[in-house]
């Protein structure tokens, strides 16, 4: 008969027969290694000696693991769509992405996204550069970039337009506009439209060895500027700085936005015609480009700039009206070309050769010192502008013309040549005949 052995019975203290963890196994060979009885290991570990017998019986094995099953990300149901986007679009920025995936449903984070990007799109950016920063209302940068856009309107042609920026130093503010050419003129009605949309003016300003700001270098006085440029400069009250030629990192405050521009807004979109391309521009400064937190200054850029601006100079009160005069013959079909796009004299005029005085929003043709039509400025080139009045009389009948004003955008919203309807010019007939036969 079997007598009764409390120990191997299950009590609050023994544990009996069980599935014992990988540390517990563990523990019992290495007792029994160190040489303790069955009935030691059973004191120590408060395990049954047959539980204990049962183990030491089946040896030690390591455990085998199996493979980690994937976690599944937030990401997972967009990333297809980002790497089609990085395809076809190597430049877009991960804030960029984060943002039309977000327009998707993705809740997660920017840094999830940012490192994703890296990951399928490694950065090739290395070195070292010194950072020069400046105080508040000390310094504005200003250049041009050329960007090669197709416009939905005019479908198979590809446009060469210019982007006029200006960016103050210390909030790294932008201001900015699409335009067709970089002429003095156009340099000096981005300045005036930069400056009211900034509210102020910075103490200096730097460019680079561009003509219509640079027009040489003097052995004795240094770097000569433009007239009109140091017109600008007094009228506004900052001093123009050049930055040495080849040493574009001098300016680069206004040399990086141009990278962050083309990635973040101009890659991927698509523009009905330059109102459009500014339109969304203007939008974007506003609503992303104003509002990042910098990477370099790590701040908002319109919490900065919030600074900044009382410590610009004020406009002044007068608007700035310099003078460019020019030399022009008139067409046959009594128009004027200034700097691709033609402007109407009355029918009036006499004198085949005129003077036109070019301001920063207007045109002004004089005969014999006498202002004979005034047209605004006109964006782009190939435009033609016939102002009301200038024409008495419809063009003959053989005459390849249009017979009636054509609707022309003048580059300012709102303003239109108006239109005649054909009544008009029949009517004019009828009383130019009436008086003929009156007079015979």
């Amino acid at each position: 008969m079997r007598h009764w052995d409390p120990e191997e019975e299950d009590s609050p203290t023994l544990r009996g027969c069980c599935v014992l963890e990988h540390g517990e196994i563990f523990m019992i060979h290495e007792l029994r290694r160190e040489g303790l009885s069955i009935r030691a290991i059973a004191r120590r570990t408060g395990l049954s000696r047959k539980t204990i017998r049962k183990y030491l019986a089946r040896g030690f094995e390591e455990p085998a693991y199996g493979p980690r099953l994937p976690r599944g990300s937030v990401l997972d149901r967009y990333k297809s769509y980002l790497e089609g986007r990085v395809t076809s679009y190597p430049e877009l920025t991960a804030i960029r992405l984060k943002r039309e995936i977000a327009h998707l449903g993705y809740a997660g984070g920017y840094t999830t996204v940012k490192d994703y990007i890296r990951r399928i799109r490694p950065s090739n950016e290395s070195g070292y550069e010194h950072r020069f920063e400046t105080p508040p209302g000390k310094q504005g940068q200003v250049d041009f970039a050329h960007f090669k856009v197709r416009f939905t309107d005019s479908p198979g042609e590809e446009h060469r337009v210019w982007l006029f920026t200006m960016v103050l130093g210390h909030s790294r503010y932008l201001a900015g506009r699409f335009v067709w050419r970089q002429d003095l003129a156009t340099v000096v009605r981005c300045h005036l439209a930069a400056f009211d949309k900034i509210g102020g003016v910075p103490r200096e300003m730097l460019y680079d060895q561009m003509k219509t700001a640079v027009t040489g270098e003097d052995g004795e006085r240094g770097i000569v500027y433009n007239k009109t440029l140091l017109s600008l400069a007094r009228h506004y009250g900052f001093i123009p700085r050049a930055c040495p030629k080849n040493r574009a990192k001098t300016k680069g405050k206004i040399e990086r936005p141009y990278r962050y521009i083309r990635q973040d807004f101009f890659t991927g979109r698509t523009f009905r015609n330059m109102e459009d391309l500014n339109r969304q521009f203007e939008e974007w400064l506003g609503e992303i480009a104003n509002r990042r937190v910098h990477g370099t200054t790590r701040r908002p850029v319109h919490e900065a700039f919030a600074e900044e601006r009382s410590a610009l100079l004020p406009l002044p009160a007068l608007p700035f009206d310099s003078v460019l005069r020019l030399e022009r013959r008139i067409s046959r079909d009594g128009m004027v070309s200034v700097d691709g796009n033609h402007y109407s004299v009355p029918d009036t005029t006499t004198n085949r050769v005129v003077e036109v005085q070019v301001t920063a929003g207007k045109i002004m043709i004089m005969e014999a010192e006498q202002l004979v039509a005034v047209h605004p400025v006109m964006e782009g080139r190939g435009g033609r502008r016939v102002a009301s009045g200038h024409r008495r009389y419809p063009p003959p009948g053989n005459s390849k013309s249009a017979r009636r004003e054509e609707t022309v955008f003048l580059g300012f919203p709102g303003e239109r040549v108006p239109c005649r309807g054909l009544e008009v010019y029949d009517t004019v007939a009828s009383v130019l005949a009436r008086s003929r036969r009156e007079a015979r």
